[in-house]
């Protein structure tokens, strides 16, 4: 590696599968950035920091199940990652290490390309780390959210935390709202034929947004097709979200549209 290389890498458990060496790497090279980003499995969060001096990364990306357990251990931390509660970008400068979270902006832009928020009316399934960057997201853009989780103590927990209503999973079915978002795991590779909620009430929402990237096409997404909504997959938070932590770690704009196209042929060849 040349002298004045950079190194960035993904952290997680498991995190074989992730996409964004892929992704973030193809972007480093149509930039002309002189940069390397690979995944690597840790199963503390308190050995990202440790392996970052070893290695001399410039940044990381933070993943399940790291990035609320790494918080601690950053000398600073951005305020809207202070407020979600979650970490998933962290910068190193001269030995000091900064953490962002690109994940409400990753799900902020295709919502609001999509359809708006302010002022509309948002059911957002789940009560984890993407959940909460889906609540701050939503309200900062003048949205109106409400919480759907199958356990409510948590649900309840999180909707008081960010001011917003609580309804439990069962009483999905009676939710009136613009747009249905999906920030569990439910769905995801490769448990293909699973979705959160049935399909019989996906025709309350005009609009279905999965946060599941892989694979392209969720049974949920399917599913609200079928219903008759507009739906917007998951690869437009993933790749909005690595787009932003590019520009906080180079101060350059990204390739989004070639982000997107790698990721997308790499889905789509995993399912031929």
């Amino acid at each position: 590696m040349k002298q004045d290389s950079r190194t960035f890498a993904v952290f997680g458990n498991p995190v074989a599968q992730s996409l964004s060496p892929l992704m973030i790497g193809a972007a480093f090279r149509e930039m002309k950035i002189d940069a390397s980003y690979q995944a690597l499995r840790v199963e503390n969060a308190g050995d990202i920091p440790l392996k970052m001096e070893k290695l001399d990364m410039s940044g990381a990306s933070v993943t399940i199940p790291h990035k609320t357990a790494i918080m601690p251990y950053l000398d600073t931390i951005s305020g809207s990652a202070a407020r979600i509660g979650a970490v998933n970008t962290i910068t190193r400068l001269e030995g000091s290490l900064r953490g962002d979270n690109t994940d409400w902006t990753g799900l902020v832009r295709p919502l609001k390309e999509a359809l708006g928020i302010r002022g509309k009316r948002f059911a957002v399934l789940g009560a984890g780390g993407t959940a909460r960057a889906a609540l701050y997201g939503i309200l900062n853009e003048g949205g109106l959210p409400v919480v759907v989780n199958r356990t409510a103590q948590r649900g309840e927990q999180v909707a008081k935390e960010f001011g917003c209503d609580f309804l439990p999973l069962e009483e999905a079915g009676e939710i009136t709202a613009d747009c249905l978002v999906n920030t569990t795991p439910v769905g995801m590779f490769p448990h293909m034929d699973q979705s959160p909620v049935s399909a019989d009430i996906l025709e309350r929402f005009p609009w279905v947004m999965d946060t599941v990237y892989n694979p392209l096409h969720t049974k949920l997404l399917r599913d609200a097709a079928g219903s008759g909504c507009r739906t917007i997959a998951g690869i437009a938070m993933f790749v909005h979200q690595g787009a932003e932590q590019i520009r906080i770690w180079t101060g350059l704009e990204p390739p989004t549209a070639l982000m997107e196209q790698v990721v997308l042929e790499k889905l789509r060849d995993d399912t031929d």
